[in-house]
């Protein structure tokens, strides 16, 4: 843990990991300050990057985007070159929840949401075997969700 915070901030941390609705109010009183020098805190640690954005966590079923998908990628080469172009290009697929450089036998490594099998057949024919460099893939396809998002231990 950074020595730059100490036990109020980290409180703050988690509190806005585990409800990012709570408001000001409420984490200053859960953190025993006052509202004012809990904004502050809050605003530096955003500032600092601690905490890098706030955003509501939509159930995929809902929005009919049930069908969860991991696909390695191997590239034909390991260069700077075509590592730059494959991650310029997976920046712009929106369906793509994740992408992490791995080691194994995979050069990345996606997450990605779709509506059912047909869409990812698509997607997959469509754009991601065509993305810059791509070798092969090897997609699995998730059966069962047990931990997804899982908040920080700090």
């Amino acid at each position: 843990m950074s020595a730059e915070l100490d036990r109020t901030d980290v409180k703050i941390l988690r509190l806005l990991q585990s409800d990012g609705r709570l408001g000001n109010a409420e984490i200053a009183k859960r953190c025993n300050t006052s509202p004012a020098t809990c904004h502050r805190r809050i605003q530096r640690l955003f500032a600092e990057g601690y905490v890098t954005g706030v955003r509501a966590q939509i159930a995929p079923h809902k929005v009919e985007m049930g069908t969860l998908a991991f696909v390695g990628v191997v590239l034909d080469r390991s260069t700077p070159e075509s590592f730059g172009a494959f991650e310029a290009a997976i920046r712009e697929m929106k369906l793509v929840l994740d992408c992490h450089i791995v080691a194994g036998d995979f050069d990345y490594i996606l997450k990605i949401r779709v509506r059912d099998m047909a869409d990812f057949n698509k997607l997959h024919a469509d754009r991601l075997i065509a993305l810059p460099g791509v070798r092969q893939t090897r997609t699995f396809f998730v059966m069962k969700e047990v931990v997804d998002n899982a908040p920080l231990v700090f």
